[in-house]
């Protein structure tokens, strides 16, 4: 490798990547640098009350696996305890709404954290920089202040109570920290420029940092101040909770795509309904087609949808449920659903009773080939914020299942369904593309997207990931406002719903890396905020 490359959503999170990459860091000190500034420069999408995956890539040391960081369900939980709180599931699929939004906002939305014993386990075991010197520009940040970017800023304003839940401005006010670093002295937010400052963040990373790892957050002081504000304001997170949280380490589950092997997460992570998306894509010749076309469109809608099925059918955590990738993955499977929309069937996906989601990515790969494709969130926002800590829990039980026996249900200790598809796309035995995204639902689709758009149709990774693009994880069509409008009318004309986002580059962030003749380049997904920088 001739450089060194790391994109993400937020410019203050890259440049402190960058700046450890410059420093002899290799791509798993980048990117943990990267998440701890993510972390207070993003806080509603990512941070130390949030989990997530990182796919490793380590040629010269032989390691090659995910690392798998996510929430868990409160010992306490039970398959029943809202059966009788349902009102509907959001259109994308993406969660469950419930009465009073109470598995969307507060105490009870919360699983127990992964992130920052992720973190640590990814620095001791792959990484080589020292713990505290790779929190330092967050602590910096979180300090001193940033401006307020437009996307933060948009997803704070943004109105979700078309999905039923409970909305990020909300959240925001929750707590007296939220209210007190998010607002005005007036009660007005924050807005666009404004400098954010989180004193109460910046002192829980100088403790975490000096305590040189995660024990202080899962044993020791700060798991004492975490259970005493859950069990005073009613919440289920408690010292066993923590003190009993474990992660895991995986091979990547692989796919192939027109000569390219693709590594990615296996469940509960969203690697396989990418797989399978693309490996039913693969029975049509992409390349020939107008990028966005009406047929382009129809038969991505199409394929999504049967991934969509498969994947509500059957993803789970798999150490409670079976879950059937191989088949799903399998050449014989793809074929069939492609037969039937060759054959023009529809397919119809079907939601309990009746979108952009809170996620952020990190894509590196460092001068010795090692690579980096890390994806972590809080699920969505819980707004719970415990007083003095300064950083936001994770709201990701809104995410389970209500309803018991279903691959998805509640279960203690259970690892919700994760949108994540961190990946490598390898051609021949040399990494090529490095890229994942944050989007909930959409994930699977964008990344898949994006991939087809370097593969099928030869763009560059800027085009890849600024191109239009569609999902359709549900019976509607939904397509960017780049879509052109024939379009949409020759696809309403053969009988298909379709929603136009107004959003010129929507659904997902598709954040990559790609690779030629031993030089990288990345490009970060104009619908946020962020960039890539490369190191010589």
């Amino acid at each position: 490798m001739r450089n060194a490359t790391i994109v993400a959503p937020q410019p203050e999170a890259v440049e402190a990547g960058a700046e450890v990459l410059e420093r002899g860091g290799n791509a798993i000190d980048a990117a943990l640098a990267c998440a701890f500034v993510q972390g207070v420069v993003d806080p509603q999408m990512a941070g130390i009350g949030g989990f997530g995956s990182m796919h490793v890539y380590m040629p010269k040391k032989g390691v090659h696996e995910i690392l798998e960081f996510y929430a868990r369900a409160p010992l306490k939980a039970a398959p029943d305890m809202w059966l009788d709180k349902i009102k509907h599931q959001s259109r994308d699929g993406f969660g469950y709404v419930l009465e009073r939004n109470i598995s969307d906002i507060g105490y009870l939305a919360v699983c127990t954290p992964g992130s920052l014993m992720g973190y640590e386990t990814a620095l001791r075991d792959y990484g080589t920089f020292d713990w505290a010197d790779l929190i330092k520009p967050a602590i910096r940040l979180a300090r001193n202040g940033f401006m307020i970017r437009n996307h933060m800023h948009w997803y704070w304003a943004k109105d979700q109570s078309n999905d039923g839940f409970a909305n990020t401005f909300d959240k925001l006010c929750f707590s007296e920290t939220g209210r007190k670093v998010y607002f005005h002295d007036d009660g007005t937010l924050k807005n666009v420029g404004d400098l954010l400052v989180n004193k109460d963040m910046a002192q829980t990373l100088e403790r975490i940092a000096r305590s040189g790892g995660s024990d202080i957050f899962y044993h020791g002081e700060l798991a004492e101040q975490i259970a005493d504000d859950f069990k005073a304001n009613g919440g289920l997170i408690d010292r066993e909770d923590l003190a009993r949280y474990e992660l895991s380490k995986v091979e990547p589950i692989w796919g192939d795509y027109r000569d390219n092997r693709i590594a990615t997460s296996p469940p509960p992570g969203s690697g396989f309904p990418m797989l399978e998306l693309l490996h039913i894509m693969e029975q049509f010749d992409v390349g020939s087609l107008q990028h966005g076309s009406a047929e382009h469109v129809r038969i991505l809608f199409e394929a999504m949808k049967r991934m969509t099925i498969d994947k509500d059918a059957h993803m789970g955590d798999p150490a409670y449920v079976d879950v059937p990738y191989e088949k799903l993955l399998s050449k014989e499977h793809a074929k069939a659903h492609a037969g039937a929309i060759k054959a023009g069937e529809i397919a119809s996906v079907s939601r309990l009773d009746r979108s952009q989601r809170d996620t952020t990515h990190i894509s590196v790969i460092d001068k010795d080939g090692n690579a980096v494709a890390m994806t972590h969130t809080l699920g969505s926002p819980s707004g719970a914020i415990t007083d003095g800590l300064g950083f936001m829990y994770n709201g990701t039980m809104s995410r389970f299942n209500p309803l018991p026996g279903k691959p998805g249900s509640i279960a203690p200790g259970k690892r919700r369904p994760s949108s994540a598809a961190p990946t490598i796309v390898f051609k021949g035995d040399e990494p090529s593309i490095v890229i994942g995204a944050p989007g909930g639902s959409y994930i699977a689709p964008a990344v898949a997207q994006c991939l087809m758009n370097m593969i099928d149709f030869d763009m560059s990774v800027l085009e890849a990931v600024s191109a239009p693009r569609i999902v359709g994880v549900s019976n509607t069509i939904d397509i960017c406002n780049r879509i052109r409008h024939s379009v949409e009318d020759e696809l309403r004309a053969q009988g298909y719903q379709v929603a136009r986002s107004p959003q010129t580059y929507a659904f997902a962030a598709v954040h990559a890396i790609k690779i030629d003749g031993g030089i990288s380049k990345g490009a970060a997904d104009p619908q946020r905020d962020g960039m890539a920088i490369s190191v010589v």
